[in-house]
């Protein structure tokens, strides 16, 4: 007589690993933190227009280079909050009004806003 080989099948219950996938799901979802980017806070004006002394206005413009000029100088990104701060202690008044060419980097736009930013300037007008 021969003898067969008995094989038996091997299984795994699945029936609680429904349960496992959603308790961790449970657990990532609660012990996540969701960090938002909260982006340039600057205040946008209505349609007021507003007149002001030629003298209380800064000028910056970013043409499409990346150079960017301030009061007719061209000056380097790195160097706009040195020179923002001193014009912020001569003059406590004065706007610094941003416009750039409509082919300039935003990043480069973006540089000149946290320079004025670091150099605590609170009036920015955007054009």
């Amino acid at each position: 007589m021969f003898l067969t080989k008995r094989t038996c099948a091997v299984s795994i219950s699945t029936a609680s690993l429904a349960d496992i996938a959603f308790l961790l799901l449970i657990f990532f979802l609660v012990t996540t933190t969701i960090h938002l980017e909260k982006g340039i806070t600057l205040v946008l004006p209505g349609n007021e227009t507003m007149q002001m002394r030629e003298k209380n206005i800064a000028k910056i413009f970013v043409n499409r280079q990346g150079a960017v000029m301030l009061d007719g100088e061209i000056k380097p990104v790195r160097e706009i909050a040195n020179t923002a701060r001193q014009m912020l202690q001569q003059n406590e008044k004065i706007v610094f009004a941003i416009q750039t060419d409509e082919r300039a980097k935003y990043a480069v736009y973006i540089d000149v806003l946290d320079q004025l930013k670091r150099a605590g300037a609170r009036r920015i007008a955007v054009r």
